[in-house]
């Protein structure tokens, strides 16, 4: 049997899915007899392979780059897996919703600076007026709740995703699990 292959994304977020997910430990060799790994920001891969079994896509869409990011995504992905709060609902990143990008672009770029103040047009993508959860551009197949899922909720989910298992992770995701 051939391996399935898998890749993790980081949109707007603080990384804290992807060190959660590597928080499995040993359990990352057992899911490595089963999975590539072809895309991540913890490997070199730098295009967006075009067919990829499972995706993990921490973060919210709070850019054009997101966007456009998470429809490629999306249109080369069996089986997309929002992880994590953020990719949920918004969570942190949408906290700037009320105030909007501009205000935040000018308090980061201008009041903030001590020299050269100025919003920059390169590198900085173009922020979207809203924060919004993947699910609200493209279809997600699977959520993750949790702030982030513990490394318990990545590996059930991941050991039914590859073997096609049944997929429940309620038990795990109820506080203090």
């Amino acid at each position: 049997m051939s391996k399935l292959t898998l890749a993790t994304v980081w949109l707007d977020g603080c990384s804290g899915c992807h060190m959660s997910f590597l928080d499995m430990d040993e359990r990352l060799l057992e899911l490595a007899e089963a999975v590539d790994v072809v895309y991540s920001p913890i490997v070199d891969t730098k295009e967006y392979p075009d067919e990829v079994d499972i995706a993990l896509v921490e973060g919210a869409v709070a850019s054009v780059d997101d966007e456009k990011k998470i429809k490629k995504i999306r249109a080369h992905t069996r089986t997309l897996v929002a992880m994590g709060d953020c990719a949920i609902t918004g969570n942190v990143p949408s906290m700037r919703n009320p105030i909007g990008p501009e205000a935040i672009l000018r308090r980061a770029y201008i009041e903030n600076a001590s020299c050269q103040p100025q919003i920059p047009t390169v590198v900085v993508p173009k922020l979207l007026t809203m924060v919004r959860p993947i699910h609200e551009f493209v279809k997600v197949d699977v959520f993750l709740p949790g702030c982030p899922p513990s490394a318990d909720t990545f590996y059930t989910a991941l050991t039914a995703l590859v073997t096609g298992g049944p997929l429940d992770i309620s038990a795990l995701t109820r506080f203090g699990a």
